[in-house]
Order: C-alpha cells, then structure tokens, then sequence
C-alpha cells in the first residue's frame, strides 16, 4: 500500500510530498500552501475539462471507424473523406495569416541552428551528459565512431586513423574557416595581432568569423571561431599526444554542438508512481538550481560529473567574450492521457500527469530564473508538451500554463511550449494549434513514428496498412514533413522559434547520419534530434554547411509546398503481391521491437534504450517506436493479414532471439520458454489489444503492467 499524506484534498504519495517540502521551493517565493491549493485547483477544476477533451477524441474515432466500415470494400472517396472530417469537427477551418509573437526567447531557439538532444531525466548521468553536449571534441566524433568509413579500432591508439581524423578535421576548418591564400592543412601558426586572426600571417578569408581566444595572442592556446552563429575552439597543446606531433599544435577541434537538450518526464522514462515521478523532479530541480552531480565510474576510476561552467575568451578588441558551456535545457511534460497514482483527487482517482507535470517543472525551474547565468538567459521556461490533438487541446495547456503561472506568480508567458506536430489531428489543423498559444509557441517538431502510429490507429478500418518501411514512402509522409516547415514559416517562427525534425535513431551508423541528415537543415529546420553527445558533435557538421535560416528565407517566398489533400491519403497496402515469407518477415521485426523495448521498459524501468533489431543493428527505442510497431500488427490482424496463431508464433519465437540479445545484462530475466512473465504480457497486451488502446498509445499497457511488476 502507497503511504499517503493529504494536502488540499489531495492524497499525495509521501516520497512526492516530502521531495516537495523538504526544500524544493525553498528560494522560490512560492509557498507549501500555496502550491498545493494550485496541485488541487489543476485537479478539480482542469481535470474534469482533461477527461472531456480525451472523450471527444473517443467520439471523433468512433465516428471515422464507422465511416470506413460503412464504405468498406468500396473504393476510397478522397473528396468526401475530407468533407466528412469536416462535419465531425476533425479537420476545422484555417483562419486568415498570422504571425506568433513569442517573446524573451533564447538565442539557442531563436536565433541559432543547430543539434538537439532528448534525454530521460531519470538518469542523472544521461541528464547531465546531455547538458555538457553543448560542446564536443570533433577529433573524438571521428576516431570513435564509423564517420570516417570504417568502424574504430580496438586497442591502443591507431596512428594513421589519428592522422585521417586530423586531415579530415582539417577539411572542414577550410571550408567553414578558409583562410586567404593557404589550407589549415599546411599552417604551422596561429596568432593574434591587432584584433585580427593570423593563420601564418595571412588573415581569414572572412575576418569577423574570429571572435575570441584563450591565452597569449602570439601563441593562444586556443582560437575561437564562428561560423552560422555556431561556434568552434581551435585547442593547441604541443604538450598533448596529438598536439606533439602536429606543425601548428592543434591538439583539437571543439565544436559548438547540441545547442539545446529536452530533459524527457515522458517518451523515454517509466514513471509510474510517486517514487518514479519524485526522481524525475529532482533531477530536474537539480539541473535548474545548477548543483546536479552523480559519481560516474568509468575505465576503473570513479569521479563527479557536475555541469560544466561557462568559456570565457578574450575579445579580440578587448574585453571578455563568454560563451555558454551547457545545452539550454527543455523539459517535456507529459500529454493529457495519462493518469498517475502519484497523487489521488478528493474522489481517490488518479491526477491527470500532464497537469502535475505543468506546476511541479514549473515551480522547480523558478530557482533558474532567480539566479544570473543558468539555463535561460532571457527569464523563460521551455516545456515540450506531446501528443496533443488539434487545437482545443493546445489551448487547453495555453490555460494550464496561464493558470500555474498566476498560482505560482510569475509574468504572464513566461512558460514558452514546443508544440510536437505528431498526431494526425494536429498536423492537418497546425497553423489553428499555432494560433492557439501564439504567445507562447516556441518549438514544433514533425516526429515520424508517433505519426505514424497515430495514422495507423486513425484509419485502423479503413484496411490494411502497407509495411513500415514502404508506409515511409508513401505521399502523406512528404507532406507532413514539408507542411510542418511550411506553416511554421507562415506563422512567424523564424528567428522567434525551433522548427525542428525527428531522431536519427541508429547510434552507431555515424557515416549514415552524416550523408543523411543533412536534409534536415536542407529543408529549413533548424534543430534536429540526435540521440548522443557525439552524434551532436558530428551533426553539428551540416550546420556549417547550410545557413538554415537563409533557407527559411528562400522557403517562405515559394510558397507552401505541403498541403491537407496530400496528408490525408491513407497509407493503406496493396498485398495481393506478398509471398508469406514477406508477411511474416514483418511481423517478426516488430514483434523483436515491442519485446525488445517492452522486456526492458516493464522489467527494469528503463524507458529508452539501445535495442538491437532483428538485425542485431542498435536502434534508440521509445514508446514511440513501440507504438508503431504494435499498432502495425493490431491493424493486420484485424484485417486478417496474418491469425492470432502467426502472431504468437513469432513473440514466442522472438521472445527467444531477445533473450539471446540480452544474455550479458545480469538484471535481466528471460521471457522464453514459459512465456508467462509479466513483460511478455505486456508485449502481447500492445498487439493483441493494440486496436482497443486509446488512439493506440502504449502509455495504459506499459504502466498498468509496470505497477504489477513493482507490487510483485
């Protein structure tokens, strides 16, 4: 039984509470009674209009569940299909042009292009790395990973490999950084003389690109640069291994890499009680009040990683130039779905998280805002808030954050939200979501695999949906992606805002990101996630290369290029063609995925992690990605694509293959060959009853098998 104390009508788990009054609000001004009539007022009185807004997306999918099955084996009406979302209130009118108004943004969202990481805030070490990863060695990015072409050595330091990494670091300083009349290939000195840069006396073919140094001006240690409002460090050090043996001692290039980090309360943890949320609080107070630490062994020593301080420079006209050493941090709330037992209502039902979630971040990033050289340097708060559907919803948390910041006296907006364009009602009503929290909009994102597993859940009758990889080559996807960036440009989000574009899920594939995700830039987004600290650096790359905002430019005066029509063709197959073989070749890769990602999540609570597919390839996985995957099986069975029997076939066969997957991980317990443990459960709830889950979300499933487990 969960200890409980009352507060304001309110049954609050006692780990929650006493975090919450043993000296989280101490220094905010904000009082226990005070805070807690605000906890009772979001329950009472913002809960009852949640649980309204959640039962009219149950009726607007009734209503186009019976629409298909009405129509079912009749060709797909395109014109009357769109008339009809029309009638039912899915798809509402677009109102004439406008432009958001979002002020006090920070120069990370606003003014800068660059990476962006999401972490679970759970884990203090990921936490902490992620706000580190505002700086990264770009000498590291290129040894370590397979960026380069060829996967890192093993052992002790690979000299040729050290050198094809400094020749290639050296490529990129000529094409961000050229210098007039030479290559930094064949430098052998660095220097400052009369505020300019001299790369062997000779200046840079752009002079106001040096903006700073470290030092003596005649031999700096080191030399700071700036290129598309991103900056690098030049470290030299002919003391250093690398250094030593280099002309110039360049011992490092430093990059300016993820300029902003989302600490996640949602996708990537397991909070599912007030223990759970009561650790995601603190570690969010610790980040806001800048005294997070956590003991890290590593390579058999053990030491403190705290956050890193500001760089400070010598102006090249005197002076200081200070330069921030950490992320500017978002923290994602959780949507409007959820309910947690972390606090119980005067009726002894669970709160709606979303709301918990919007007052306890809040009130905790207050000791940023009373402090001079945190998080946010104009006095915002950045909240990324998921899943919300359509623009009643977005006006919904518009009043929330209105309502906490009264409660908790702060300016009005003085919360910035990230609206995520991923759920089908909102990307076909995005510019009436932007208008609905105009003064507040700080970010849109496009996120490929909630989108997806929303558009399966939405036409789940309409028929059977093509396989994941050819879903992604399907028209909709083209125009979701382009119209996100299309509106947001319409709405004034250049310069005031993130557009920003989805993960790039495969870790270990570095060579991959750096050919591909350059298109992101390319189409005029200017963040995009990465899932580590290296892969920040290295993306960091394409930003160099493309002045995204020049390109927003060019994009607004086209004209927007994505359009409704296009977003609203359905996905479906055309599986007349499909071998056996290829049906159940399907079936198999996301069953590994949801067990894959299920095993962890129930059993140990991990809520993101590396998952290798069936392919032994690590993918980053999250409840997004389980949503597809259990929502592509939910729809084939229910249109008879594949039986029960096949489907559990290939979990039970599966289950096997990631039991094999995770033989090293001591804490691990294996689902094969009983089957009966609750995390296998959990997998076959997702498929099994994936059709039933309220817009096919995994968030009921996993929870309600995760607090099983944890009462066991």
């Amino acid at each position: 039984m969960t200890d409980r104390v009352q507060r304001h009508d309110l049954a609050v788990d006692k780990t929650l509470c006493d975090f919450i009054e043993a000296g989280a609000l101490d220094g905010t001004g904000v009082e226990l009674d005070a805070f807690w009539g605000a906890m009772s007022k979001l329950a009472h009185e913002f809960g009852p209009r949640n649980a309204a807004l959640l039962k009219e997306r149950e009726d607007i999918q009734a209503k186009i569940d019976a629409w298909h099955v009405e129509r079912r084996g009749e060709a797909h009406d395109h014109r009357a299909y769109k008339k009809f979302l029309s009638e039912i209130g899915y798809l509402v009118p677009e109102g004439d042009g406008f432009q958001i108004d979002t002020a006090n943004v920070d120069p990370e969202i606003a003014e800068i292009a660059g990476p962006q990481l999401v972490v679970p805030i759970t884990n203090a070490r990921y936490a902490l790395n992620a706000a580190n990863a505002r700086w990264g060695s770009l000498y590291d990015g290129f040894y370590g990973t397979d960026a380069m072409g060829s996967a890192p050595p093993k052992g002790a330091y690979d000299k040729g490999r050290g050198a094809r990494v400094v020749a290639r670091a050296r490529v990129f300083l000529d094409q961000a950084f050229p210098v007039e009349g030479t290559s930094h290939a064949d430098v052998r000195r660095y220097s400052i003389r009369d505020g300019a840069l001299l790369v062997d006396d000779m200046p840079l073919a752009q002079p106001d690109k040096f903006v700073g140094y470290r030092g003596h001006p005649k031999a700096p240690d080191g030399v700071l640069l700036r290129n598309n409002g991103l900056h690098v460090e030049l470290v030299f050090d002919r003391t250093h291994v690398i250094g030593a043996r280099d002309q110039a001692g360049l011992a490092d290039v430093v990059m300016e890499s993820a300029l902003s980090a989302i600490m996640d309360c949602e996708d990537s943890v397991a909070c599912v009680d007030g223990e759970d949320k009561a650790l995601a609080y603190r570690n969010w107070l610790g980040l806001m009040k800048g005294d997070l630490e956590e003991q890290v062994e590593k390579g058999g020593k053990s030491f403190t990683r705290a956050l890193n301080p500001d760089r400070v420079y010598s102006a090249p006209s005197g002076g200081e130039v200070v330069i921030k050493g950490r992320a500017l941090m978002l923290v994602r709330n959780v949507g409007h779905l959820m309910t947690n037992p972390a606090i119980l209502d005067r009726d002894g039902n669970e709160i709606y998280e979303g709301l918990m979630d919007a007052l306890v971040t809040t009130a905790l990033a207050m000791h940023d805002l009373k402090r001079d050289g945190g998080n946010s340097v104009h006095g915002s708060v950045y909240v990324v808030k998921p899943k919300m559907h359509g623009p009643k919803e977005v006006a919904f948390t518009d009043e929330i954050f209105t309502m906490v910041e009264g409660a908790l006296g702060l300016p009005a907006n003085t919360v910035k939200i990230g609206i995520m364009d991923e759920e089908r009602r909102t990307t076909v009503n995005l510019k009436e979501c932007i208008r609905a929290a105009k003064s507040r909009v700080a970010f849109i994102n496009t996120g490929f695999l909630d989108r997806t597993g929303d558009e399966i859940h939405t036409s789940m009758e309409a028929g059977a949906f093509s396989r994941k990889d050819f879903i992604k080559r399907k028209p909709w996807i083209a125009g979701y992606e382009n119209q996100n960036v299309d509106i947001g440009l319409e709405c004034g989000l250049s310069g005031r805002a993130q557009i920003g574009k989805g993960m790039w899920a495969m870790p270990d594939m570095m060579a991959a990101m750096l050919e591909q995700k350059i298109e992101h830039p390319k189409s005029g987004a200017n963040c995009a996630w990465v899932p580590s600290p290296t892969a920040a650096t290295l993306h960091a790359l394409h930003y160099h290369q493309v002045d995204v905002f020049a390109v927003q430019k060019k994009l607004l005066a086209g004209g927007r290029r994505g359009h409704v029509e296009t977003i609203l063709e359905i996905p479906l197959a055309t599986y007349g063609m499909w071998t056996e073989d290829q049906i159940m070749r399907e079936v198999e890769n996301n069953a590994q995925g949801i067990l894959g990602y299920v095993v962890r999540w129930v059993g140990q609570g991990v809520g993101c992690s590396k998952v290798p597919d069936i392919n032994d390839v690590g993918l980053m996985e999250d409840r997004a990605t389980c949503r597809i995957s259990s929502q592509a099986l939910a729809n084939w069975l229910h249109h008879d694509v594949v039986n029960a029997q096949q489907v559990m076939g290939a979990m039970h066969k599966m289950a096997a293959v990631v039991d094999a997957q995770n033989a090293g991980d001591p804490l691990y317990e294996p689902m094969a060959p009983e089957f009966n443990g609750i995390p296998f459960q959990a997998a076959c709830d997702l498929v099994f009853k994936g059709r039933v889950q309220p817009s096919g979300y995994t968030e009921p499933v996993l929870h309600a098998r995760r607090l099983e487990l944890k009462a066991s």
